[in-house]
């Protein structure tokens, strides 16, 4: 399997603070117990950014947010 980039990343969230939190957040629930939404061999961050690129992974946005 090929790299995993940030800007593969980023094609699916707005920003890199976004991207940190939404890896940051992920990892914490796999380490909780939650199972991988993709195959991968990799640790933990990697592969949850795998799953960040392949738009597995998605930002909620708050409803009462202005945009």
């Amino acid at each position: 399997m090929a790299r995993v980039t940030i800007e593969d990343c980023l094609q699916n969230v707005e920003n890199r603070f976004q991207l940190v939190h939404l890896a940051a957040k992920r990892v914490r629930q796999v380490r909780e117990g939650a199972d991988f939404l993709i195959k991968s061999k990799n640790k933990d961050v990697v592969t949850v950014l795998r799953e960040i690129a392949a738009n597995r992974v998605t930002v909620k946005k708050n409803e009462d947010s202005p945009e």
